[in-house]
Parts: structure tokens; sequence; C-alpha cells
């Protein structure tokens, strides 16, 4: 009998610590599995590597913590001293809701720091580690 309570609070338990799987995150695999077959998932490192990835853009240094700053749980500006919310669901919850939002920014950000568009494999990346800052 003590055995069946242990096993019944060791499957209560599991949900618990499953993580959640952010919404945006199939239909990103989906386009990455099309652009490369051999996608084998995101990464939380892929994703702060590329937050913290500078770039020579008009002869500046240029990366996500240019506006965003090292800690995207903060508050950051523009380089025209505009405020920008910070970055992090975690300290602005609405981040990373809205796929239109979303898929603008990520436009907008990218061609600023990167000269180009990122791909579906970076933007998952990207979600799946600031999502996962506390």
């Amino acid at each position: 009998m003590k055995a069946h309570w242990i096993a019944l609070a060791c499957c209560l338990s599991l949900p618990a610590l499953a993580e959640t799987e952010h919404p945006l995150l199939p239909g990103y695999a989906t386009q990455a599995r099309q652009a490369d077959p051999a996608f084998a998932g995101f990464s939380a490192e892929r994703g702060k590597a590329l937050y913290f990835a500078e770039e020579q853009r008009d002869g500046k240094i240029m990366s996500c913590t240019t506006c965003h700053t090292a800690d995207p749980r903060q508050a950051g500006k523009t380089p025209a001293h505009r405020k920008v919310d910070p970055l992090a669901p975690v300290a602005n919850p609405e981040r990373f809701t809205d796929l239109k939002k979303v898929e603008k920014w990520f436009r907008r950000n990218c061609d600023d720091v990167f000269a180009r568009e990122c791909t579906a494999q970076e933007k998952g990346d990207f979600i799946s580690w600031i999502t996962g800052l506390k």
C-alpha cells in the first residue's frame, strides 16, 4: 500500500516538473524542419549567444544588447534615446504573446543588428532562452 502512495506522489509531481513549451515554438519548429530536415530542436544556449552576438553596422558594434541591455529583464533605450520596455517575459509578460508583433520585431531587429532576417531556428532558439529567464 505504501508503494502505491509513493508511485502516486511521483506521478502527480511529474506535470509540475515538465516544462511547458512556449506556444510559438511548434510553428517555428515546423519552419526550421522545412529549411533543414536535420533540425534537431531549439537551444537556449544558441538563443543566448544570438542575443549577445556582436556585428559591425555602419561603423558601430551592434547587438541585441545595444537597445535591450545585457540584462533583458531591465528596460533599455534605442540609439535615439527612446525607452524600450524589458524584453524578457518574466519582467514584461506581454512579450512573445502575439505572433504578428513577434514577427514584426524579429524582422526589424534582426535587420538592424545582423543585416538579414533571422531564421526560424534562431527565433526558436531565442524564445527558448528568453522565456527561460527568471
